[in-house]
């Protein structure tokens, strides 16, 4: 992997970690995801005419991709609603670069070398002792829908990979991605969060806006680096974001940060390191 493209997936783990702070810290619990999504489905949309309509190869995996998408901003916002940010996130992040990476393995082929699937592995060890530190305090309810929540990122994380590979056009995948996937937002904050859009203060619009002007970038980023790196090693060199995440956790939404959580940053910092060697 390129300096370049690591440094790419950094800037991206770092911009993840922020929206996601954003929706948690929103009242709305799962509602603040689904805006996070509507909005940065609005942003993608004046660009659309900048890089024209999807190629015939990319209609299949967006039309995977809204459904995997929809269904991860639905259990997200239930986890974050039902969980302590701290716990949730981590945990969520770090059980799903694992399956990418051995799905990548066996459906792509893509087998990184040695040093860098230690490093990913590493790494990933590293976000779920993040997220056990102190002994798994979630409710089951909300276990349960982080690991769903897992499940969900892997599967769009390989479908959208091969998406943006199927035609090399990242850019335009990923906004056509954004802006379908927002058109079924105002259904799903209804349904799931009974809530429509007249009812949203101007301080939801407003976090909703930076939380998708930052999902977007973070995203876009990600779904580049896809078509330059092997899959399951952008997943997992992603889950940095959790570094970032236990600092906003502690200095910005005043979660407890103990000795476990420095240990298991050490971790993940070791992880990264082996991953940018191999």
């Amino acid at each position: 992997m390129t300096l370049s493209i690591f440094s790419a997936i950094l800037l991206a783990a770092l911009l993840h970690a922020l929206w996601n702070a954003l929706a948690k810290r929103q009242a709305a619990g799962r509602v603040s995801v689904l805006l996070v999504s509507l909005c940065s489905g609005l942003f993608s949309l004046p660009f659309l005419p900048l890089v024209g309509l999807p190629a015939t190869v990319e209609y299949p995996w967006l039309a995977l991709s809204i459904l995997l998408h929809c269904g991860y901003c639905l259990f997200l916002g239930r986890a974050y609603r039902l969980g302590e940010f701290g716990q949730v996130y981590p945990l969520a992040r770090g059980c799903a670069p694992l399956m990418t990476l051995l799905f990548g393995a066996l459906l792509l082929g893509e087998v990184p070398g040695t040093v860098a699937v230690s490093g990913a592995l590493v790494l990933v060890g590293g976000v779920l002792l993040m997220a056990w530190r102190g002994g798994l305090r979630l409710a089951p309810a909300a276990l349960q829908a982080v690991l769903i929540t897992s499940l969900f990122t892997a599967a769009y994380t390989l479908s959208d990979g091969m998406g943006a590979r199927s035609a090399d056009a990242p850019v335009r995948y990923t906004l056509w991605l954004f802006t379908l996937t927002a058109l079924m937002m105002p259904l799903l904050m209804r349904w799931q969060g009974r809530t429509s859009l007249r009812t949203l203060t101007r301080a939801d619009w407003y976090s909703g806006a930076l939380g998708g002007a930052l999902s977007l970038l973070a995203y876009g980023i990600v779904i580049w680096a896809m078509t330059r790196a092997p899959i399951g090693l952008v997943a997992a060199l992603r889950e940095s974001s959790v570094l970032f995440a236990v600092l906003l956790s502690w200095g910005w939404l005043g979660e407890r940060l103990g000795r476990a959580r420095l240990m298991a940053a050490l971790v993940i910092l070791g992880g990264i390191l082996l991953i940018r060697l191999g």
